[in-house]
């Protein structure tokens, strides 16, 4: 049986998944990319509940732009409603992606809004 794409990457985020953990003191940041937007949460894993998300789909994300700056926007976005939940520091969960383009962009927003990782 061929591996297709998407298997690869299943791979790789269950091989992620087994090293980190989100916990209430330090939740994960976990990103889903697709060809058009970019989504992100942030999960407490022992819970299992959703403390914050956002995405570029979002009216306070602007619809224009290269992709990669509307990914930091949503960095941006993220680390701002963090703070609003209380939260400084997360684990980044890249979900199976390479850390590279958007995934960076999203990344480095999330760190000039303040958040640790």
């Amino acid at each position: 049986m061929k591996a297709t794409k998407e298997t690869k990457r299943q791979k790789i985020r269950w091989r992620i998944r087994r090293k980190i953990k989100g916990t209430a003191t330090r939740p994960r940041l976990s990103v889903f990319r697709s060809n058009r937007e970019i989504y992100c949460q942030i999960i407490d894993d022992v819970k299992g509940h959703t403390l914050a998300s956002a995405s570029s789909r979002e009216a306070s994300v602007p619809g224009t732009g290269k992709p990669i700056e509307r990914a930091q926007a949503v960095g941006k976005l993220i680390a701002e409603r963090a703070k609003a939940e209380n939260i400084e520091n997360v684990v980044f969960d890249r979900g199976g992606y390479l850390y590279h383009g958007r995934v960076k962009a999203l990344a480095d927003g999330a760190r000039e809004g303040g958040l640790n990782f």
